[in-house]
């Protein structure tokens, strides 16, 4: 329910905190003393559209904050989630408009899109009155509100659950179909290419690790002869390790006799030696692994054209190839076995089909029995509220070929005014003050199905006399027994009713301008109100004692 709404500088309001309860409260005043200005700020903060007017002259800004507890259920908390919104405590709505026109939308101090603001504030009032009646205008609701009615959630949403499985399944066909078709158009295309395809056998990553290999071996062959002919030089008959050999055994039996002479060169000959023989060793391992096949260089760049060419000619990536082997042997396998599994999948649609349309039928049974027994109760309230000659009828259409996620079905809210007239849609029909009395039937009825937590009523009670203004304000306070109603009103039977009860008032802030105050009156002070909405600007005696009566028969 809205616990708090706050209005800093809109229009007359320079500064204001009220704070609601649950069950009815009337706001009171006279005419032009800012009833609307108040309804305009909370539609606001619910992401109504904003204007620059409704900023206080002189302010460059002003705000309204409505403050909501709602249970940790209601959908608003999920729809806060959804768009990463925190939603712990309570839920805060807070709208900024600036004087240059352009505004600004805050939920739980985060800042959102009007949009979303929007959305939320549906969830969380709904203002009715002769020229706002948002819950009426679009038939979808109609269905939602009937279904709400008769607890017929499970049943909906098997039916949308049957929806999308009929769904899946025709798409199933029209898919396979899709492939048959192709298959066929391109089935000479496609035994040649899956052969084609199937002989080469083209492996994942194959082409990098075939370039690889061939780049290796191209660099091999260029360094080959280079390789033989040091090796040679080294280990043939021209090697100069055998005569070095042998020289430095002769030296080496020669540094006894000159230790001082031969010992450094016999060990740089020594060392020279083992070098040489360490360069053969290693030329000879070179040599044993640059050792290929010129055949298998041959046959690397004959796979790697191959499948660059089957690349260019099939339009995708050597490394797709694999995958398009496999899907044009799907695609044939498919021509191949497409009437059998088409002829399951069609049977699988039929059924799915079958299914929906039980389901659906059913639930269109449930919905034509809810729809009589909704218009049975809104017609048992039509005559306290002088409309004892109009008919409310849920206008419902079924068309079993109409298929919807929804069902099949189809409902408006109709009414009929008067005997003899033609029926039609309630918004096209009822006049201004009618139309605010059916919906207060409609709501009754409903009780808390299918409505927001906090439901703002708009001088519904405009134009309607004494013992009908008497019938609203019973129905307006059984209404609040299971949602919180908040109602501008004229009408002192009315306001007799409410349990809270605000009197919005113009007075002069100072001498060169006036602002709308509210305040919450006492039940001591209720009487004098009621007395004045009785008899005017001058309060009687007879007033307040009517006004005593009023609040007498409210409290029994």
């Amino acid at each position: 329910m809205l616990v708090t709404l706050a209005i800093r500088d809109i229009v007359l309001i320079d500064r204001l905190d009220l704070e609601f309860s649950a069950g009815m409260s009337v706001l009171t005043g006279e005419t032009g003393a800012g009833k609307s200005i108040l309804l305009d700020s909370l539609s606001l903060a619910l992401g109504g559209r904003g204007d620059a007017d409704l900023v206080r002259h002189g302010e460059t800004q002003g705000q309204v904050t409505a403050v909501f507890d709602v249970p940790a259920d209601h959908p608003v908390r999920s729809l806060l989630r959804e768009n990463d919104v925190p939603d712990d405590g309570d839920v805060i709505l807070r709208r900024i408009q600036t004087a240059d026109g352009r505004t600004r939308a805050f939920i739980n101090d985060q800042p959102v899109s009007v949009g979303l603001m929007r959305q939320a504030g549906l969830m969380l009032v709904e203002i009715h009155g002769q020229h706002d009646d948002r819950a009426l205008v679009d038939p979808e609701s109609h269905r939602e509100l009937v279904d709400s009615f008769a607890g017929l959630g499970s049943e909906v949403s098997a039916v949308a659950d049957a929806w999308t499985a009929m769904r899946q399944s025709e798409k199933a066909v029209k898919d396979h179909l899709t492939r048959i078709e192709t298959a066929r158009k391109e089935a000479d295309f496609l035994k040649s290419a899956v052969e084609e395809l199937s002989r080469l056998a083209p492996k994942q990553g194959e082409e990098e690790a075939l370039a690889e290999r061939r780049a290796s071996m191209m660099q091999v062959e260029k360094i080959a002869g280079d390789l033989n002919e040091a090796f040679d030089t080294l280990n043939g008959t021209s090697s100069p390790i055998p005569e070095l050999a042998s020289l430095l055994r002769r030296m080496e039996r020669k540094v006894e006799q000159a230790p001082a002479m031969l010992t450094g060169p016999v060990a740089s000959l020594a060392s020279a030696l083992d070098s040489l023989e360490e360069a053969r060793s290693g030329l000879e391992t070179a040599l044993r692994e640059t050792d290929f096949d010129p055949r298998e260089l041959e046959s690397a760049e004959e796979r790697l054209f191959a499948l660059r060419a089957a690349s260019r000619k099939f339009s995708v990536p050597v490394d797709d190839l694999p995958a398009l082997a496999k899907s044009m042997a799907d695609d044939l396998a498919e021509l191949d076995a497409g009437e059998d599994k088409l002829a399951a999948l069609e049977a699988a649609a039929i059924k799915a089909r079958e299914t929906y349309d039980a389901k659906a039928a059913k639930l269109s049974a449930k919905r034509q029995k809810a729809a009589r027994k909704l218009e049975e109760a809104v017609a048992g309230e039509l005559p306290s509220l002088k409309l004892e000659r109009a008919r409310f009828i849920v206008e419902m259409v079924s068309d079993a070929d109409n298929r919807a996620r929804t069902g099949i079905d189809q409902l408006e809210f109709h009414v009929q005014t008067n005997p003899g007239t033609r029926p039609g849609p309630m918004m096209k029909v009822a006049s201004g003050g009618e139309l605010s009395r059916f919906l207060l039937a409609l709501k009754v009825s409903l009780a808390d199905k299918g409505s927001a937590p906090t439901l703002v009523f708009d001088e519904i009670d405009t134009g309607v006399g004494g013992a009908v203004a008497e019938a609203i304000g019973v129905r307006l306070a059984r209404l609040a027994a299971t949602v919180q109603v908040l109602t501008v009103t004229h009408a002192p039977q009315v306001a007799a009713r409410a349990e809270g009860h605000f009197l919005i008032s113009k007075e002069e802030a100072d001498p060169s301008r006036v602002a709308t105050r509210v305040r919450q009156i006492e039940e001591s002070h209720r009487r004098e109100e009621i007395a004045r909405m009785l008899a005017g600007s001058v309060i009687t005696e007879e007033a307040r004692a009517a006004a005593g009566k009023l609040l007498l028969e409210a409290a029994n």
